[in-house]
């Protein structure tokens, strides 16, 4: 399994990422490692994450998000479904908003 995720930073910042192990990279954000960006801005929450089957779509999915306005990015937050139905392969994507099902 593999997961795109959007965090909001201390300075109400937004982040977006992929990785394989969320519960990990969640950590590894409030550690402060491996992120030059979430280490200076500090981490706040997890927004919202998208879990898929393959590394391809959760890049795919990274690189979509990343190309959005701000105001884009707290729509989806707000509404996910919104960016759901705008990619192509809608249906190798489930929505997730907290981790304690993953764990």
């Amino acid at each position: 399994m593999y997961f795109t995720y959007i965090i909001r930073c201390k300075d109400d910042s937004l982040y977006t990422g992929y990785t394989s192990d969320i519960v990990r990279r969640m950590n590894e954000h409030k550690s402060g490692i491996n992120s030059k960006y979430t280490r200076a801005k500090g981490f706040k929450k997890l927004e919202i994450y998208f879990a898929t089957n393959t590394k391809s779509n959760a890049m795919k999915l990274e690189c979509y998000i990343k190309k959005l306005t701000r105001n884009k990015k707290l729509s989806i937050i707000k509404n996910p479904d919104v960016l759901i139905d705008l990619i192509d392969n809608k249906y190798d994507y489930v929505i997730g908003k907290e981790l304690e099902a993953l764990a």
